[in-house]
């Protein structure tokens, strides 16, 4: 199934500068009335459920490893940012979504059917 057909897309903001990232390369914007991670690493755009599936941490508060997984800043649970899998084995998944930086703005892909 293509992108199209499967998600609806969110402006979240017009330019890169415009998402104000932290020193972490994190920020928290606003996606269908709903507060969304969205990452700035090694040059690649991500987006992620704003709390950890855990104990509830915001992991825009957190630090991406140097492997690249996310990481909440409560327990240090890691989340690969690709597909959303705990690395390290508890079993739990965040909520990854599709980004796209397009001539006219930045956006992040919501299930059709339901988003959080």
């Amino acid at each position: 199934m293509s992108l199209a057909k499967k998600y609806k897309w969110h402006k979240v903001a017009e330019k890169l500068a415009d998402i104000g990232f932290a020193a972490n390369g994190m920020a928290e914007v606003m996606v269908d009335n709903k507060k969304v991670c969205i990452v700035l690493y090694n040059e690649v755009l991500m987006a992620c459920s704003q709390k950890c599936p855990h104990a509830g941490g915001v992991m825009a508060h957190g630090y991406i490893d140097v492997l690249g997984n996310i990481v909440c800043p409560l327990h240090q649970y890691k989340f690969n940012l690709q597909n959303g899998k705990n690395v390290s084995g508890e079993g739990y998944y965040l909520k990854i979504w599709p980004v796209e930086m397009r001539e006219d703005g930045i956006y992040v892909a919501a299930d059709k059917n339901k988003f959080f």
